[in-house]
């Protein structure tokens, strides 16, 4: 599928890995509606990509902060005349905690709601809003494709640490809808792909300790150090790219297996 003159859709666009893949599509010609709470950081973007790109503040657990985005991107995409390519649904949280704790204390709901209504209900959300306007698009090449969704879950999906139990829930759900995903859009010529990765540079892990960090580090195989989100912006890129890649989930790890603790 081709990227150049064509609309992607990036929540959590505006810092760490949303931020590179909106900086690597755009260099390779696509259109970029990027989506964050990050509104100043969002203006900055805007104005250094120029008007390829448009900022949309949102919350993604908010479900009317993403209509307004897609409606503005729709409204955008009139102007510009560049469909819907994609959708890279890259806005994510992570809030550990055990789910008894020493006190004997549950972990709270309401943290658990936080994860998945970011995590889960907003990536199903941003989707489910999108894809009427995707599956209209006029289809393009011998495969007749219209478009592509991208996802992201977590190398914690498949084996998540102590204190994972919400984080863990929010992207193994991610990975275990994508056959799904991909079935029902099959029809439209639409592909659903998911990308896990592990440790990654990005907003979320400058939260964790050095220490921390050294110890995930020494978890992975090769290459042993965090991945660059350049990298990570080059996997997106890719599963535009390559027709082949539906119904998948890519670890992106350096075939990284977390320890139970660290």
């Amino acid at each position: 599928m081709k990227i150049a003159n064509r609309t992607f859709i990036i929540s959590g666009g505006a810092s760490g890995l949303g931020l590179a893949t909106a900086h690597d599509l755009h260099a390779h010609g696509a259109y970029v509606s990027l989506l964050d709470l990050n509104a100043d950081a969002g203006s900055d973007i805007v104005s250094s990509l120029g008007p390829r790109a448009k900022f949309f503040e949102v919350d993604v657990s908010d479900t009317d902060a993403i209509a307004a985005a897609i409606a503005g991107t729709v409204a955008w995409v009139k102007e510009t005349g560049k469909p819907i390519g994609g959708v890279v649904a890259g806005a994510g949280v992570g809030l550990p905690g055990l789910i008894i704790d020493k006190k004997n204390e549950p972990l709270s709901i309401s943290s658990i709601d936080f994860v998945l209504n970011v995590n889960l209900r907003g990536t199903l959300d941003l989707i489910r809003q999108a894809l009427p306007h995707m599956t209209t698009v006029q289809p393009e090449g011998p495969d007749g494709e219209r478009g592509v969704i991208i996802m992201v879950a977590s190398s914690a999906a498949f084996d998540g640490q102590m204190g994972q139990v919400a984080y863990a829930a929010s992207k193994g759900a991610v990975a275990s809808l994508t056959l799904p995903l991909a079935r029902d859009l099959s029809k439209y010529g639409i592909r659903a792909v998911t990308i896990a990765p592990a440790l990654f540079e990005s907003s979320m892990t400058k939260m964790i300790s050095p220490k921390v960090k050294q110890s995930l580090e020494k978890a992975m195989e090769f290459p042993k150090r965090a991945g660059h989100a350049e990298e990570f912006a080059r996997t997106v890129r890719d599963s535009i790219e390559n027709g082949m890649l539906n119904g998948t989930i890519i670890r992106l790890d350096g075939a990284m297996r977390m320890p139970a603790r660290l």
